[in-house]
């Protein structure tokens, strides 16, 4: 690489790092100020205080890696802009792509940063952080699921109408297994509770069906006390257990979920597709912020920077939208989390055709 190549990559990755360390104190003073009194309140200790906002840097970090990458590009193209440098490069002979090169080195090394921040780190932060909101910060919410259908074998199912994780109850309770199509055993309770000490269930009004050859068997009891192949997540299902995961478990667990028809697959599907469109959009949102700054306008770096920041919350908007439909509603999750860069994409191949001229 030459002179030129490393002075640009050095104010890239220079710029997107100093500005991400900026804004993360920034989001702790905010969270703090809003935590503050459940914290007091709940008496938690310092120490946990400590790791949850170790945890909410990364986090946070990783949450505003595309708006800030962006707004680096931005803030020190247009700055070079200004200065005129950009026109004396070009005017040398140096065309646009070979000027465009030290910013695709850039973002190529951003980009597997946030890879790897993704499928290695931010899981266990994303744990940590969500751990603490729920243990101390929600602890009088009510954790309840309603109409639970888990498929916790190939050959058998369970069904709850609802459940309450607070008080490990369950209504309607139903147990059925399978030869094939043919129904070999059923079991109902109007009531189940999770025992923590001894991890067993009791069943209240149980009844068991036993289908035969030739005839059935049944099994009648008020209350029966017994262990069954099934955890108490499996009914009570955490929405946010997908990014707790790194990427080989959390394709498991999308495998054995999307055979139990779990309900939460599509916000487990976004969480996996993410952890690769992100890294992609590094390289979408270098190639534009550069297209759009790299002019030297008459509001100088303040409309370079009104223009980038615009198309910085338009595309966090786009991530965040389609993110959500995918989440709840039919749009299958690969599209809606890939939209965004399609769009921005054709987008950046738009701006780069200009700028070149």
């Amino acid at each position: 690489m030459k002179i030129l190549d490393w002075y640009i990559l050095k104010r890239y990755l220079a710029t997107f790092f100093v500005l991400l360390l900026l804004f993360v104190p920034i989001g702790i003073i905010i969270d703090v100020s809003e935590k503050i009194n459940k914290i007091l309140a709940n008496k938690v200790p310092l120490q946990a205080v400590l790791v949850y906002y170790l945890d909410f840097t990364i986090y946070f970090a990783n949450m505003l890696f595309p708006i800030m990458l962006f707004i680096s590009i931005i803030w020190f193209t247009s700055k070079l802009a200004n200065n005129t440098e950009i026109v004396a490069i070009l005017s040398s002979g140096i065309s646009f792509n070979r000027f465009l090169r030290p910013y695709i080195v850039g973002a190529t090394i951003v980009s597997l940063f946030a890879l790897v921040m993704s499928i290695f780190i931010v899981p266990g932060a994303s744990q940590g952080f969500n751990d603490f909101r729920y243990k101390y910060m929600k602890s009088d919410q009510v954790r309840e699921s309603q109409n639970v259908f888990r498929q916790i074998s190939p050959t058998e199912f369970i069904y709850v109408s609802n459940f309450n994780y607070n008080s490990k109850t369950g209504y309607n309770f139903s147990y059925e297994e399978f030869d094939g199509n043919r129904l070999v055993a059923k079991m109902t309770a109007n009531r189940i509770e999770w025992n923590p000490e001894t991890q067993t269930y009791t069943l209240f009004d149980y009844f068991r069906r036993e289908v035969g050859k030739g005839e059935d068997t049944f099994e009648k009891a008020e209350q029966k006390e017994m262990k069954l192949d099934f955890d108490i997540d499996d009914l009570t299902p955490v929405v946010y257990a997908a990014e707790t995961m790194q990427l080989g478990p959390l394709k498991r667990f999308i495998e054995k979920e999307q055979m139990r028809g779990s309900a939460n697959i599509n916000i487990y599907l976004v969480v996996l597709y993410k952890k690769y469109s992100v890294p992609v959009s590094a390289f979408i949102l270098t190639i534009i912020a550069v297209s759009v700054s790299s002019m030297k306008r008459r509001g100088g770096m303040g409309m370079n920077l009104a223009i980038g920041i615009a198309l910085a919350f338009i595309y966090v908007f786009f991530d965040k939208i389609f993110g959500t439909l995918a989440e709840a509603s039919s749009i299958p999750p690969l599209f809606a989390v890939w939209f965004p860069n399609i769009v921005f994409g054709i987008l950046a191949i738009f701006l780069l055709r200009n700028a070149r001229r």
